[in-house]
């Protein structure tokens, strides 16, 4: 009986990722032009390096993301085939994610596909889903090695996946592997049922795993481990005890980078997701309360999200939706739960019917709100994306041309990099070749230069400004 509740949740979880990769590739197309971090990441590789000498790799950034690109970007410069490629990975992350909550919740196996559902419904993972960005591998390596962690039998094979997911979560973002770990480590020492040297070593190795390699760089490029972190903390605005809780919880509709995050409001029907994981999760934690094992991997999934969202709520000064999306697919699985439970009460109510249409109102509410904001981001993005293209069209049009140093008061580096320029370092002592500028006057040592409005774009206001 077990063993086909099991089979049958595979299947769903299978159908689940499919649907995922199908509903991102239409509302997220293959062309959208690569982004501001994803250039960072993409352009490691020749294809993809541009005309300039290099787009500055800065303290914060890892070599994860890199590695993931690495089978298509090093033989090819299609935006359109590293976003399929993307869009495949992510899809399958999606499944190896939540693929150990079919058995580690042996009550509901049925959780782990509603879990993965819930998750891959948000707008947020539906828009990474083909990016070339870390924190939904993050995600998925985090909650597969959770999920994996709670195998009644610390098997060889469940401390690799352990092990492994660990190390993807760090390689991809130290910090969050840390957040990740560090309850792990102490459920070990703490819970008896999860005392076991295998576990403990799971985590360690896992860990080590993905944080020697961002160890190696710091020393290489950086002068040591110490030297790299406060130079992350520069390039991060300083990071410091923060008041950025309630940016997080009003990003949740947007903007993909909030920074500063001063005035941002959010959409009340944006609001539904949190106010769904404010019911569910309780619900679902309460549903399971006599079921040990069950019971103890939702508390833990839980005690993991709150861990993973804790630096970003306590010491980063600005914010981004998808800094939690480990955080929202972990609680997915208490979640999940609650909307288990909801269901079963729904079929034994009187007003069965009235009870079934209201659950169903409430999931077409959810799909709605979050496909909208998908679709919108998309929008946005899109055409934010192509004023990079029409303010280096106004610079060649200037005559510059590479080699040429370009400076400006916002999206420097895309850019730079479309103009086939080098991004002027802030506080740099060299003047650049040109200047972009948008809704801010030039400095003074500019305004001499010749002056060219950007015409027709997205957002108003760029100007560009080339030394004689």
């Amino acid at each position: 009986m077990r063993r086909d509740r099991e089979q049958r949740a595979h299947r769903l979880l299978l159908a689940v990722c499919a649907l995922f990769a199908l509903t991102s590739l239409a509302l997220v197309p293959l062309g959208l032009r690569l982004g501001w971090d994803e250039l960072v990441y993409a352009s490691r590789f020749g294809p993809f390096a541009g005309p300039g000498s290099g787009v500055p790799f800065s303290a914060p950034r890892t070599r994860g993301v890199p590695l993931l690109l690495a089978p298509v970007a090093t033989w090819s410069d299609s935006a359109v085939l590293l976003r399929a490629w993307l869009t495949l990975l992510a899809s399958a992350a999606l499944y190896l994610g939540f693929r150990p909550w079919v058995r580690a919740a042996p009550d509901r196996p049925e959780a782990a596909p509603v879990a993965a559902g819930l998750y891959g419904s948000l707008w947020i993972a539906l828009f990474y889903a083909n990016a070339a960005m870390p924190n939904h591998y993050t995600a998925m390596g985090a909650t597969g090695a959770v999920g994996l962690f709670l195998h009644r039998r610390p098997t060889a094979r469940a401390c690799a996946g352990v092990a492994g997911g660990l190390a993807l979560a760090t390689l991809m973002r130290p910090n969050d592997g840390a957040a990740v770990a560090g309850p792990l480590l102490l459920a070990t020492a703490l819970v008896p049922r999860w005392r076991s040297g295998a576990r403990a070593a799971a985590v360690v190795t896992g860990f080590a795993a993905g944080f020697l390699p961002w160890a190696i760089e710091a020393y290489v490029r950086f002068g040591g481990v110490r030297e790299r972190l406060s130079s992350a903390s520069e390039v991060q605005g300083g990071l410091r005890l923060t008041d950025s809780a309630l940016h997080l919880f009003t990003a949740v509709d947007g903007p993909l980078l909030c920074r500063p995050c001063a005035g941002d409001g959010v959409r009340p029907t944006a609001l539904g997701w949190w106010l769904l994981l404010a019911v569910l999760v309780p619900l679902g934690l309460w549903s399971v309360r006599g079921l040990r094992r069950t019971a103890a991997g939702g508390l833990l999934a839980v005690a993991v999200a709150v861990s993973a969202a804790l630096p970003y709520v306590l010491v980063v000064p600005y914010t981004a939706p998808r800094f939690l999306l480990p955080t929202h697919a972990l609680l997915a699985v208490p979640a999940a739960f609650g909307v288990l439970a909801a269901v079963r009460a729904a079929r034994r109510a009187r007003l069965r019917r009235a009870a079934v249409g209201a659950l169903a109102l409430a999931l077409a509410a959810h799909l709605t709100a979050q496909l909208t904001l998908v679709s919108s981001t998309y929008r946005v993005q899109e055409s934010a994306r192509r004023d990079w293209v029409r303010v280096a069209a106004v610079l060649h049009e200037r005559g510059v041309r590479a080699p040429c140093l370009l400076g400006g008061n916002t999206s420097v580096i895309p850019l730079a990099y479309a103009a086939g320029c080098e991004p002027s370092p802030r506080g740099a002592e060299r003047h650049p070749t040109a200047l972009v500028i948008r809704d801010a006057p030039a400095p003074a040592w500019a305004r001499s230069w010749t002056r060219a409005p950007v015409p027709d774009t997205y957002a108003p206001g760029w100007v560009v400004y080339v030394r004689p």
